[in-house]
């Protein structure tokens, strides 16, 4: 029981400090919101009116007082679940922005960051049984050649060869002229437009998953509980699922969970590069715009969603692993 109410009490403390940082890192930065947006309306040598810059703070909603004022008003908008109104889409909420882009992230990330777990478990559970094989060779230098190259680089690449010279997938955006909604033709369109996203995803994200399940695997198979198992006449394959594979998939369920937490944050450069409308692309957008409101609410969104699953890591951890337990206490 201790073990439990230590990750909920480190759980909370972390949670605060997060939300003391997410007030005060876009208030350091520098720049003017309401300086921007007259920019952007009157032209970048518009000459700043004074009585201007405050009426569009007004409009904007900005917060006025000392900064100590400002925490304790954006502490109580955040019970109250109030997270302003957006800059870049004003005088639309927060709350509307973010629940537009959130299915596409949730869909894309979501799905292809399932099938790269379940991958790299698979691919690094054979090469670890396989080692010092040729499939072992080719899954990890594989990898590892994959892992150098930069993923904005990658859906360049796909983008250019898929998209413009062989024309088979759309080069932007998450679906044509069809109109949003849970239908066959629009599920079909939307789909079609994530592939090439999709791709290069699955190309990258399972590398991680496959070499530690692999060095992981290795370190167990060295045991002494799997040559008991040998020396038992256990079957190779039981041996290498039920006992070295099951092990080494414990320590990969935290990274698995911190993993599907930052979804909620996007992939901001593959859907910048594939204009995909997804959290990533408005996060972007809120950063360049000085967005204070959005930019804060999607970082808080990532980070409570990154330490909910943290802390359900936690708990899990210490039901499947009684050694987690005795540790703590």
């Amino acid at each position: 029981m201790r073990y439990f109410a230590r990750r909920v009490g480190y759980f909370l403390l972390t949670l605060w400090a997060a939300v003391t940082l997410n007030f005060l890192i876009p208030r350091l930065q520098p720049g003017d919101p309401a300086e921007m947006m007259i920019k952007k309306l009157a032209g970048k040598d518009a000459e700043l009116d004074p009585d201007k810059i405050r009426a569009m703070r007004a409009m904007l909603g900005a917060p006025g007082g000392t900064l100590f004022d400002q925490y304790i008003a954006y502490i109580k908008q955040l019970l109250r679940g109030d997270f302003g109104v957006s800059y870049t889409y004003f005088p639309t909420p927060v709350t509307t922005v973010i629940m537009k882009a959130l299915p596409w992230t949730l869909i894309l990330v979501g799905v292809t960051m399932l099938l790269s777990f379940v991958v790299g478990m698979v691919l690094g559970a054979l090469a670890a049984w396989k080692r010092n094989s040729v499939f072992d060779s080719v899954v990890t230098l594989g990898s590892t050649f994959i892992g150098t190259l930069q993923a904005f680089w990658i859906a360049l690449l796909l983008l250019f060869a898929f998209g413009y010279i062989l024309g088979w997938f759309p080069t932007s955006g998450g679906y044509d002229a069809s109109t949003p909604g849970l239908n066959a033709q629009f599920l079909a369109d939307a789909v079609y437009h994530s592939v090439l996203p999709a791709a290069v995803l699955l190309l990258l994200t399972p590398i991680g998953w496959i070499l530690g399940m692999r060095n992981t695997m290795i370190m167990n198979l060295g045991e002494d509980y799997i040559r008991l198992a040998k020396a038992k006449g256990v079957p190779d394959r039981q041996v290498a699922l039920r006992y070295a594979a099951r092990n080494a998939l414990l320590p990969s369920i935290t990274g698995f969970a911190m993993a599907l937490g930052g979804i909620l944050g996007g992939q901001l450069l593959i859907e910048q590069t594939f204009d995909y409308p997804g959290l990533g692309r408005i996060m972007g957008q809120a950063a360049t715009s000085k967005d204070y409101p959005l930019l804060q609410a999607l970082l808080l969104f990532t980070i409570v969603g990154t330490l909910l699953a943290n802390l359900i890591a936690d708990m899990l951890y210490g039901v499947l692993d009684p050694r987690a337990r005795k540790a703590s206490s």
